[in-house]
């Protein structure tokens, strides 16, 4: 969970000031990786930084491993501005091709309202995984969605479902409600059935949704398709 406060930034700033030596052996950053981790897990980001921090810039893949995981970290501690210049750093660290970082930066740069920024991120993360990287679709289908392009945010969830390899609960339910709204009642309905069972019944949305469609299926009523609940996430995971 996502926490603020002066407090944090302080010891931030103390403990930089104590940190180890660099590592330079690839065993050693994978080991501060993976204490990183660990610290991670438990919500102990300041520390988790100082593990991270170790690791060196000779050490290639798991240097820019290391930079996305301290901006991780200041995510998670509210300091999104830092989390989007360590992942602008780790980027730079892979030349351009490091799509989880991408899709974090998209992420963090759309909750600062940035939103052309954040789109670029998004498409540069699609860019760099050759197309494979289903959540940077999703993303963009949502951003389509926000601004009334219907049929674009369709054709992207759809891409988000492929690249998932058909499993991705909510851009199928997010690709019905875009069915639903260019009048594809019974296409809209196959979605949040699929979103449904993928979920294992375990999505309120889809399940509101559905219900709503089929209504709309038996007496249709343009006026209920803003009802129709579009779901977002905002995931950017430790690696």
């Amino acid at each position: 969970m996502r926490a603020k406060g002066i407090l944090l930034a302080i010891l931030l700033l103390t403990l930089a000031g104590g940190v180890a030596p660099a590592q330079t052996n690839e065993r050693d950053a994978r080991d501060l990786i993976k204490r990183g981790n660990a610290k991670h897990a438990r919500a102990e980001y300041e520390a988790a930084i100082e593990e991270y921090r170790q690791v060196a810039r000779e050490a290639g893949e798991a240097y820019a491993q290391s930079l996305y995981n301290i901006g991780v970290c200041h995510y998670e501690l509210w300091r999104t501005e830092d989390a989007i210049s360590m992942y602008r750093k780790a980027i730079a660290a892979r030349e351009g091709r490091y799509p989880m970082a991408n899709y974090a930066l998209g992420v963090a740069l759309e909750e600062m309202g940035r939103l052309s920024e954040a789109k670029e991120a998004y498409r540069q993360s699609v860019a760099a995984s050759g197309g494979e990287f289903a959540p940077a679709h999703y993303k963009l289908g949502l951003l389509a969605a926000r601004e009334g392009d219907a049929e674009g945010a369709a054709a992207l969830f759809r891409e988000a479902v492929a690249r998932a390899k058909g499993h991705f609960p909510a851009s199928r339910n997010n690709l019905g409600v875009m069915l639903a709204r260019m009048g594809r009642l019974t296409e809209a309905r196959r979605e949040f059935e699929t979103a449904l069972r993928q979920a294992n019944g375990a999505f309120a949305e889809a399940a509101h949704n559905l219900k709503l469609c089929r209504s709309l299926l038996t007496a249709p009523e343009k006026a209920q398709l803003a009802a129709l609940k579009v779901v977002e996430t905002a995931v950017a995971p430790i690696e």
